[in-house]
């Protein structure tokens, strides 16, 4: 059951001897991992060759958010990234950019999906509110989400508080969920966490957790992952 539970280590790092590292001590015949890199790895001096002859599919976090032939330009520059399976784009950037980068996104391979984030999960209604948003988190996402539904984007990219309240809008859609912690861990810096089970418990298709498992001993969280959605 484990297995079909997509599940994402965020490698966030542009030191290549630690991405060698999470990539190893996260491989397991239990649950399958999938690796996603953000801008941190990606623009790193290492990060962008590293990916191009990277040999396993993996999601790359890149939040794309401009005008749409910006957008378009940026799909074009990605297309030796034959196994990149995930590709973010920034809902805020509006319905035609979002149209724009998912009719173009094919030519990176056939398989990708394109996932449209909502308000990241370091925001709470008060920073929204910072941001000119008039409206609470939950109908912004929800906005957002109906948004990247109707520009033919393949998922949305929430937290888990508000998963649960899209996949009773969206019974078939690709939800995944970042912000994830194993219990006891500490928030840091994101604002709206859950554990993974709570988030799989909401109808998430899939998590993303971060320093739950890269921080310390890889091995071992993954175990405490293991147990934990047992």
């Amino acid at each position: 059951m484990m297995k079909n539970k997509c599940i994402f280590v965020a490698c966030d790092t542009s030191n290549i001897l630690h991405i060698k590292k999470i990539l190893k001590h996260t491989q397991n015949n239990k649950i399958k991992i999938i690796p996603k890199f953000g801008l941190q790895f990606f623009y790193s001096k290492k990060g962008r060759d590293f990916l191009s002859s990277f040999k396993q599919e993996f999601w790359l976090d890149l939040k794309i958010n401009d005008i749409p032939q910006t957008a378009i330009s940026a799909i074009h520059s990605l297309k030796d990234l034959k196994k990149c399976r995930y590709l973010t784009v920034h809902a805020s950037g509006g319905l035609e950019m979002l149209k724009a980068v998912k009719k173009n996104s094919k030519m990176i391979n056939k398989n990708i999906k394109i996932l449209g984030v909502t308000v990241l999960t370091s925001l709470n209604n008060k920073s929204l509110k910072e941001t000119g948003h008039t409206k609470n988190v939950e109908s912004v996402v929800l906005k957002q989400a109906l948004l990247i539904k109707k520009s033919g984007c393949d998922g949305i990219v929430c937290s888990a508080h508000e998963a649960k309240i899209l996949r009773k809008k969206f019974k078939r859609f690709f939800i995944v969920t970042p912000g994830i912690r194993l219990p006891g861990d500490g928030a840091n810096d994101q604002s709206r966490i859950m554990t993974p089970k709570n988030a799989f418990k909401n109808r998430v298709s899939g998590i993303v957790i971060g320093r739950s498992i890269t921080k310390g001993n890889i091995k071992n969280n993954i175990k405490k992952l293991i147990k934990h959605l047992s």
